[in-house]
């Protein structure tokens, strides 16, 4: 059994010290919104009635901002002349 996107969320969030507003902010960088109730119902036990998976979309989402929250927004490609 492989690890799950809730699983791998949690492990990123611990790795890189981030609360939930963290999260929040690094979603925005992608403009896409997420609550912390959301984040709450993603890091909770799976044996809880609140929990929630966390889908491809919302840990790709994550994953983009969290590229720029890192690094910073990617330059501006200059055009050939």
């Amino acid at each position: 059994m492989g690890l799950t996107n809730n699983d791998i969320f949690k492990k990123l969030r611990v790795a890189h010290k981030l609360r939930d507003d963290d999260i929040v902010n690094i979603c925005a960088l992608v403009d896409f919104k997420v609550t912390k109730s959301e984040l709450g119902a993603f890091f909770r036990n799976e044996n809880h009635p609140k929990y929630m998976e966390c889908g491809d979309q919302i840990l790709r989402n994550f994953l983009n901002g969290l590229v720029i929250y890192l690094r910073g927004p990617m330059p501006e490609k200059k055009e050939k002349s």
